[in-house]
């Protein structure tokens, strides 16, 4: 199975927030942003195609000519919890300091861990890899990309974020 797992286009928040699983909206850059995501899709038939509900993935998805895409909430960003909207040097959880020290375990507070995340993202490729498709589209969040990076065993978890893909862009596997 081939899949193309997409990532959502540059949002309209502040430089340093936490948004995380908040439905944030798209730059103002999104037309040029999406487009060029689009012409890198161009002729590729894809047997099915899914996105995260969140709009930042579902309208990129819908742009790139697939309104229908099958939403699951397992392919939503990871939950930061109390954290979500603010700007992460206007956190004034004590937590965040041991969160920044291991970000890889811990969880946001009230929010979840990246070991929970990666679970949810696995439970999603499991089911999907059982399929009998040739090649599926995904559209999401970088962190739900990393964990797919970490599960097809792409990069090792100690440099994960190095492997961050950039908004817009298309991480290809053969699987």
């Amino acid at each position: 199975m081939q899949i193309y797992l997409i990532r959502h286009t540059s949002v309209a928040v502040p430089k340093g927030t936490c948004y995380g699983q908040t439905d944030v909206p798209v730059a103002d850059t999104f037309e040029q942003e999406a487009a060029v995501t689009k012409s890198h899709l161009d002729g590729i038939t894809f047997d099915r195609v899914y996105t995260s509900p969140l709009s930042r993935a579902a309208r990129l998805a819908a742009y790139c000519g697939y309104p229908d895409a099958i939403r699951d909430d397992r392919l939503m960003e990871m939950d930061m919890g109390e954290w979500e909207m603010q700007r992460y040097d206007d956190i004034t959880d004590p937590a965040l300091q041991a969160w920044y020290d291991d970000y890889m375990h811990l969880p946001a507070t009230g929010g979840e861990s990246f070991p929970m995340l990666r679970r949810r993202v696995s439970s999603f490729l499991d089911e999907l890899l059982k399929q009998p498709f040739e090649r599926v589209a995904i559209f999401a969040h970088g962190g739900v990309l990393v964990s797919a990076g970490l599960y097809f065993g792409l990069f090792a978890e100690a440099d994960a974020f190095a492997h961050l893909t950039p908004y817009g862009g298309i991480m290809v596997v053969d699987y």
